[in-house]
């Protein structure tokens, strides 16, 4: 999903956005905010005894985006979530979907995009136990008031797209973990959202089936290219399926880039223990490690600069060679040397040199 090549196409339009956005629990906050004019130190709500489950939440989601949150327990992704999608009132701040303020919107207004624009897939599946699987993804059209016949047709759609035909007739029960969780997706999806919300889908899953369940996440956002917010603890799972990743401590935002960014300039010793034991060659970029070319960068074989290092490292190991870098237009725009790599491969790392 990542999109770091050079060259690469004008941003996308920001489909969700929200600005200076808090949730403070506790007696009055909204007053307490207003009064300290929304700047307050962790000093200040220890004092009043409110909790900042969000702090100050600044981020822009761009259409077709997959935008992962992730942090310890606590650290209050999954209330921002809830937040940006209103089922919990934020305290204070600005909240935008395609340029409309949600935190205006009448209660009418709110239900209606969240049953046409958004879709949500949690940690437990919450599947109705009564339901077969045809009927559990049908629900949400249900509630809409679709027909039968048109809710069916659609529920069969979503349920070949996430690979469980011959199975709508199941009930949960008769389902693996991997095939509920399934089914959740495909409920969440037939309502066709335009922002799919996801909060840990995958955590209580066995390591196989959720490395499963990745990829399938990944094959379902290359056909349907929906605007993804992702919530997981899990940095390894956060760079396989991230465009860009935003790090929460203490309901406050640290950092905001691409996997790649934040393995190479983590911007607090916080976003670095989360990125210390990541495979660094599965993340960085012959672009993100790549010196400044030589005169003799065009008579040397070429890799792209969207490519990671672990799929060219031993080739450019054995070949004691450097190898020259190309844009997505075949500009030469750098060089990457054998030492390089192996510092990648080791772990030592070095700043990349740059113009």
């Amino acid at each position: 999903m990542n999109n770091t090549a050079s060259g690469a196409a004008p941003p996308r339009p920001v489909k969700l956005s929200c600005h200076g956005l808090w949730k403070v629990f506790g007696p009055n906050a909204a007053q307490f905010l207003a009064a300290h004019g929304g700047k307050v130190t962790s000093a200040d709500l220890e004092r009043a005894h409110m909790v900042g489950a969000v702090r100050n939440a600044s981020i822009e989601v761009r259409e077709g985006e997959t935008f992962i949150i992730m942090g310890l327990s606590g650290s209050g992704k999954s209330t921002l979530v809830r937040c940006l999608s209103r089922l919990i009132e934020p305290t204070m701040g600005e909240l935008t979907v395609d340029g409309q303020d949600l935190l205006t919107m009448t209660e009418a207004e709110l239900i209606d995009i969240r049953r046409h624009k958004m879709g949500m897939v949690f940690q437990h599946f919450a599947l109705l136990p009564h339901l077969n699987v045809l009927d559990n993804v049908a629900f949400p059209l249900m509630i809409q008031g679709v027909a039968r016949k048109a809710r069916e047709e659609r529920a069969m759609q979503m349920i070949e797209l996430v690979s469980l035909k011959g199975r709508e007739r199941r009930f949960p029960a008769e389902l693996s973990g991997g095939q509920q969780q399934r089914v959740g997706i495909a409920r969440s999806l037939a309502v066709e959202p335009e922002i799919w919300f996801l909060d840990e889908p995958f955590s209580a899953l066995d390591p196989l089936i959720r490395r499963e369940m990745q990829a399938e996440l990944i094959r379902l956002q290359n056909v349907l290219k929906k605007t993804i917010i992702f919530i997981t603890h899990d940095f390894d799972e956060a760079i396989r399926l991230a465009d860009r990743i935003a790090i929460m401590k203490d309901g406050e935002i640290i950092q905001i880039g691409r996997p790649e960014d934040l393995v190479s300039n983590p911007a607090t010793d916080y976003v670095a223990k989360f990125t210390q034991d990541v495979n660094r060659a599965r993340v960085l970029s012959a672009g993100g490690i790549m010196r400044q070319s030589s005169p003799a960068a065009a008579s040397l074989r070429r890799v792209q600069a969207a490519q990671k290092v672990e799929s060219f490292a031993a080739e450019i190991v054995e070949s004691a060679q450097p190898f020259a870098v190309e844009d997505a237009a075949g500009r030469i725009v750098g060089e990457v040397m054998p030492r390089d790599v192996l510092d990648v491969l080791t772990g030592r790392g070095r700043e990349p040199l740059r113009d």
